[in-house]
């Protein structure tokens, strides 16, 4: 999706949360999240994953919660210089909950971002669970080899085992509610923190009385932040 009429877009790559066909994007969500950063000057692409629709759960052609999936993501980069009316050289990526460990996969694979954001991301899978112990289920039935090679497994997905290995060119803004419930803020903290010694460029915005989803009073500056972000450093 892109604004009419405009032309020399920079491209925002959005990784969608959920799993599966749980919070997969349809036209509602579009509305209210994404044409909303479109309408800021963005051309706007992304996966809904492999195998979100299907009714079987394939191995290796099913959603595997940052497995295989995330070349789904990475992909996409070879399709943006066909976008008429955009500037290829100006591409970033963001994704929200489940979405902002996608980012950080991808991000490894795609040297075009030039900046990323998320919004209400877990950074420390295992840790996380202690905070929502339901996500056990969610892990058991779309990662492949989780009963064998648990904290193995939930490592290779949590961006704070591994952010030194993180591009320091590429800006992060992280963006979390500190009344979340479905992914604790403490994430958005952690994550801050490593990324401060690191000496990694960030920046860690937390939104007062906001849950896992912004509310309508506090969308428009969340979102106006997000575009301020890309358009400041793409």
């Amino acid at each position: 999706m892109k604004p009419k009429g405009q032309t020399d877009l920079p491209v925002l790559v959005y990784n969608r949360g959920g799993n599966g066909r749980y919070v997969a994007v349809v036209f509602g969500s579009m509305m209210a999240s994404l044409f909303p950063m479109a309408e800021q000057g963005f051309a706007i692409i992304g996966s809904q994953y492999r195998g979100s629709f299907d009714k079987e759960e394939i191995i290796g052609k099913s959603d595997e919660f940052g497995g295989e999936d995330v070349l789904d993501v990475v992909k996409l980069a070879k399709y943006i210089p066909y976008i008429k009316d955009v500037d290829s050289t100006k591409v970033g990526m963001y994704g929200s909950s489940r979405g902002g460990m996608q980012t950080f996969l991808a991000m490894q694979k795609m040297p075009e971002i030039k900046a990323v954001a998320t919004i209400a991301g877990a950074s420390d899978l295992l840790r996380e669970l202690k905070f929502r112990q339901a996500m056990e289920k969610v892990y058991e039935n779309r990662i492949p080899n989780y009963a064998a090679n648990k904290e193995v497994e939930l490592d290779k997905r949590s961006v704070l085992k591994w952010a030194d290995k993180l591009n320091k060119n590429v800006p992060i803004l992280i963006q979390h509610g500190d009344r979340d419930t479905r992914v604790s803020v403490e994430n958005a903290k952690w994550l801050a923190a490593t990324l401060a010694k690191l000496e990694h460029p960030h920046k860690l915005s937390i939104y007062k009385d906001e849950g896992h989803g912004f509310s309508p009073k506090t969308r428009p500056t969340a979102i106006k932040e997000l575009a301020d972000w890309f358009h400041q450093h793409l």
